[in-house]
């Protein structure tokens, strides 16, 4: 197995606005708790945090690599080989392919606190989804490892 010529790997992160939500999730629990006294209210600061803050991780814990002849976004993995036409969507275009344009049958690795997104058709005869749109920082990057891979291939 041959790795790709541009490696790419990127991590969806959650923006930092989530970090102090989930810190305000805490102050929230401890109010709530704060009538039962002192420890109790503590305790719903550091247990309100913590979940509020392990629910954010894990949501923008999602990547997005090339590697190895393979694009694997989130839990899919999709042979570069299968892969067709790339758009590189600006926040604009981004934004009608994950609404009124978007295919019921396609892959989506959406967030939508990421403007910018990359439509990539599949064209295995075998799979039914008509393309995969992914979220990305770095649209421009990605198109360019996937190329690189494909053209490795």
């Amino acid at each position: 197995m041959q790795l790709s010529a541009l490696p790419y790997e990127e991590r969806l992160t959650a923006p930092r606005s989530w970090w102090l939500i989930s810190l305000l999730s805490g102050v929230s629990m401890a109010l709530i708790l704060l009538p039962l006294g002192i420890l109790p209210m503590l305790g719903g600061l550091v247990c309100g945090s913590a979940a509020a803050a392990v629910v954010a991780s894990a949501y923008g814990s999602v990547r997005i690599r090339v590697v190895g002849g393979l694009l694997i976004a989130g839990e899919a993995k999709i042979p570069v080989s299968t892969l067709g036409a790339m758009e590189v969507l600006d926040a604009e275009e981004a934004r009608a392919w994950r609404t009124h344009r978007a295919d019921p049958r396609c892959f989506m690795l959406l967030r939508a606190y990421v403007p910018g997104a990359l439509r990539v058709d599949i064209t295995d005869p075998e799979d039914p989804t008509p393309y995969a749109f992914l979220s990305t920082r770095e649209p421009e990057r990605l198109a360019e490892a996937l190329r690189a891979a494909k053209a490795a291939a």
